[in-house]
């Protein structure tokens, strides 16, 4: 693509040669002629004048520029950039059709311009919205209801009676629908599983990761409001709501029946236990362990989690903790000493 319509295209401002081919987008220190690459972060901007990309992305008052790179003018540097990979890059989904390969429920209801590719399962009554893309090996159980303009990749599973809604990106490997862990203990010390056989909601604009699971719960529902941005390898368990535009990072785990509000963001491996409701615009740093409710707005680290700034403060002293022991009992075998020399010289009218 010319540079001159990429910038039109992303609504920047050019400077430099509008002629020049463009065929990817890359990183600063990695990019080379054809090239597109960015810089939102002023730490970067020392490599600039190495950079061998054709042209940069830039804000408009960056005055670090590099030697002969064009450049385009943008207010969001990075959200431009994001614009970019998707005009640039080739997605390649299945043909549109349905795979000759695929096994298709006779009362199944699928919109005429789908794409399924090979070795796709779709169950008894289920129903799929139009300009659906489904990659090859996913299963899509009975009843199950997907909605306009969804992607789904390989291996994924949406579990019967799952409903998604219009825009929905299912990453490789994901199970949605997937029985809670819901057991109770019987008079012979052996445990009975509870049937888990409720609903699961995923909202419109939700993204979820590579090999991410999503539980149904036995009565009421899960569900994963829109905007939701979900990583891989996260595990989301029976009759949790998840809100708008949360972000949940990789291997976050929540337990069950747990409300996380809106604007959530937990940071990787974050653990969340159950029954607890998570304030709207939350903020959870990597690795923080939440076992109690938080109010809106709290910035918390650690295990228990803390405030965020009383744990940078804690923090710093444990690396000292060896040596503040070692100090403390130093004091108090000082202490004893003090008091023993002073027992011994006390007169017998003191004592």
């Amino acid at each position: 693509m010319k540079l001159r319509e990429l910038a039109d295209r992303l609504n920047c401002r050019l400077e430099g040669d509008g002629e020049v081919n463009i065929r990817r987008v890359a990183g600063i220190e990695h990019a080379g002629p054809g090239d597109l690459t960015f810089v939102a972060n002023p730490k970067y901007n020392a490599l600039l004048p190495q950079t061998r990309a054709s042209a940069v992305i830039l804000a408009p008052d960056a005055a670090a520029r590099p030697s002969s790179a064009a450049v385009l003018r943008s207010d969001t540097p990075y959200l431009t950039f994001a614009h970019a990979v998707g005009l640039l890059t080739d997605a390649s989904p299945p043909p549109r059709g349905i795979d000759r390969l695929s096994a298709i429920a006779a009362d199944a209801r699928l919109a005429g311009d789908v794409s399924i590719g090979a070795f796709v399962t779709i169950g008894a009554g289920a129903s799929s919205g139009s300009r659906r893309v489904i990659y090859p090996n996913v299963v899509v159980g009975p009843g199950a209801r997907v909605a306009d303009d969804c992607v789904i990749h390989s291996q994924a599973s949406i579990r019967e009676r799952v409903v998604i809604g219009n825009r929905v990106v299912v990453q490789d490997g994901a199970v949605i629908g997937s029985d809670g862990f819901g057991f109770v203990k019987q008079a012979d010390d052996t445990h009975l599983k509870i049937p888990q056989h409720a609903d699961v909601v995923v909202e419109d604009d939700v993204e979820i990761g590579a090999n991410t699971t999503i539980d149904r719960p036995a009565v009421g529902e899960t569900r994963i409001r829109a905007g939701a941005k979900i990583d891989n390898l996260v595990q989301i368990a029976h009759g949790v709501t998840i809100g708008e535009r949360t972000l949940l990072a990789g291997q976050v785990g929540i337990a069950g029946s747990t409300i996380v509000e809106d604007d959530v963001v937990m940071a990787g491996q974050v653990g969340v236990a159950g029954h607890l409701r998570i304030g709207k615009g939350v903020v959870a740093t990597a690795q923080t362990g939440i076992p109690n409710s938080l109010e809106p707005g709290e910035f918390v680290s650690g295990y228990p989690a803390i405030a965020n700034r009383d744990w940078l403060k804690a923090s710093a002293i444990f690396r000292h903790l060896p040596a503040l022991k070692n100090r403390v009992v130093e004091l108090e075998r000082r202490i004893a000493e003090l008091e023993e020399k002073l027992a011994a010289c006390r007169t017998p009218s003191d004592r």
